[in-house]
């Protein structure tokens, strides 16, 4: 697929599709040479979501679509985001090869802001998962025609909108296509692109040299080594903060011993989502940049069950000294997250540090899939990507992390142990407050996307049993806002 972005004034508009967005109440702007029946414009026509196609009465297109916008005063950037998409996959459904959107009116939108709105819906519509299947015919190109003022908006838009669908191809790749070394491939793949990105791999010899015992504990029963991946974007200025993303990478969890029901285990190739949106995070920022240092740890794993695995009731030494009972080997990605942070504020020392993880079901319980639960020991960054999720419809809902959770977390045998007590609930705090205790001075924010990385409602750009790439848009729109 094609993206494509030309100026209002191009000499030439050719596609199969014309998409033109109208407001009740507003005089449609049409190219040069194009005209519609006045029924086609009329306001009951232009509701939010609505569409109607024509055929093309005169240019060179076959069919012309009206997308209605609703009432300008109502207008933001998600709407203009499902609406971009509708029309892709409304074109893609009618065997169209190509779509040319013409963007003639800002609708009282900052252009930037629209731009990006328009573009990202317009790729993450597109977002198809083919690898595995015989690929049917669809769209080819897809041309995006704005005015100079909001043209950077598109181009951000786009790199955005395909960071998304990174994540997203990621986490919907079979897990036996996607292992830990897939994981390091992709990551190659993005420091290749770009000069600005670089690249360590710590493998598990490193990690056995480093003390890494919580980590190499949920690969002992896997035949796939395990790797911790360090990613680094350095602007060519000097940078402003040193910020630290941490991304859970688990390419599958069978839960280990401790293993997991067969209904639905097929659903843990997804357990690599926090990863996946890392990945993502720096595929854009490969193209867009960022004032700030950014670097991104995902560790990537395994938990299988095997002669080698870690057994319920294990001790196993963390990074940072502690020394952990393993009384859930389902509860493992806390356990990997765990070296991850605590090298990130030993050896990075960040201005602030964000891990992202499919950790608990208990978010699910408390937010379902529209939610990330975000917890942590700043409330001033916890804030931050509260109003990020706002401005990007990724939503993010503040959870506690009390002194009983952490206390909860205390072990018998060891100094922690990786599970809490049946009566005390609250499953996605006592995560956090696991992950607490590898975090000690950093600005720290968890946020469990156990929910919202997959399985969320239909919304055009995403929905359904996919992977939604959570975390790439709100991540690069927190980094723009700092």
């Amino acid at each position: 697929m094609k993206f494509l972005q030309k100026s209002l004034k191009a000499k030439t508009i050719k596609a199969d599709v014309l998409v033109i967005f109208g407001c009740i109440g507003k005089k449609i702007k049409l190219p040069l040479g194009v005209n519609l029946p006045k029924s086609t414009l009329h306001g009951a026509n232009l509701e939010s979501g609505k569409i109607r196609y024509t055929d093309s009465l005169s240019g060179p297109f076959q069919q012309v679509l009206v997308l209605g916008l609703g009432k300008v005063s109502e207008l933001n950037q998600e709407k203009l985001r499902r609406a971009a998409a509708l029309a892709v996959k409304e074109s893609s459904k009618r065997g169209s090869e190509s779509v040319t959107f013409w963007i003639g009116k800002n609708f009282g939108q900052d252009p930037f802001l629209l731009g990006q709105a328009i573009a990202e819906g317009a790729v993450m519509g597109s977002y198809q998962l083919n690898l595995f299947t015989k690929s049917s015919p669809g769209l080819k190109r897809v041309t995006l025609h704005t005015d100079d003022k909001a043209k950077s908006g598109v181009s951000f838009g786009l790199a955005v909108g395909q960071g998304n669908c990174l994540a997203r191809r990621l986490q919907d790749t079979p897990a036996n296509k996607m292992r830990p070394r897939d994981m390091v491939r992709e990551a190659r793949k993005i420091s290749k692109s770009s000069t600005n990105v670089s690249l360590k791999i710590i493998d598990e010899a490193a990690m056995k040299k480093l003390g890494m015992g919580s980590l190499l504990s949920v690969s002992a029963g896997s035949s796939e080594p395990a790797y911790l991946i360090h990613m680094i974007y350095r602007p060519k200025i000097k940078a402003k903060k040193k910020v630290c993303l941490v991304g859970k990478g688990l390419t599958f969890d069978s839960g280990g011993i401790s293993l997991k029901p067969s209904a639905r285990m097929h659903e843990m190739k997804y357990d690599m989502s926090g990863g996946a949106a890392v990945l993502g995070v720096f595929d854009v920022l490969a193209s867009v940049g960022s004032d700030h240092e950014v670097h991104g740890l995902i560790p990537t794993s395994e938990n299988l069950p095997d002669a080698k695995a870690t057994k319920p009731g294990d001790v196993v030494k963390a990074y940072n000294g502690l020394q952990i009972e393993v009384l859930n080997t389902d509860a493992e990605g806390r356990l990997i997250l765990a070296d991850a942070l605590s090298y990130a504020e030993k050896k990075i020392k960040p201005d602030s540090m964000i891990d992202l993880a499919t950790l608990t079901g208990a978010v699910v319980v408390a937010l379902g899939h529209e939610l990330t639960g975000a917890m942590g020991n700043d409330d001033a960054l916890i804030k931050e990507l509260v109003d990020a999720g706002k401005r990007t419809s990724e939503g993010v809902w503040p959870l506690p992390i009390l002194d009983l959770h952490k206390e909860e977390m205390r072990g018998s045998v060891g100094d922690l142990r990786n599970i809490s007590g049946p009566a005390t609930g609250a499953g996605s705090s006592t995560g956090g407050a696991f992950l607490s205790y590898f975090v000690n001075q950093t600005p720290w924010v968890h946020l469990d996307i156990a929910g919202s990385a997959w399985g969320a409602s239909e919304r055009d750009y995403q929905g359904g049993e996919k992977g939604t790439g959570v975390g790439v848009r709100l991540l690069i729109d927190y980094l723009r806002s700092i």
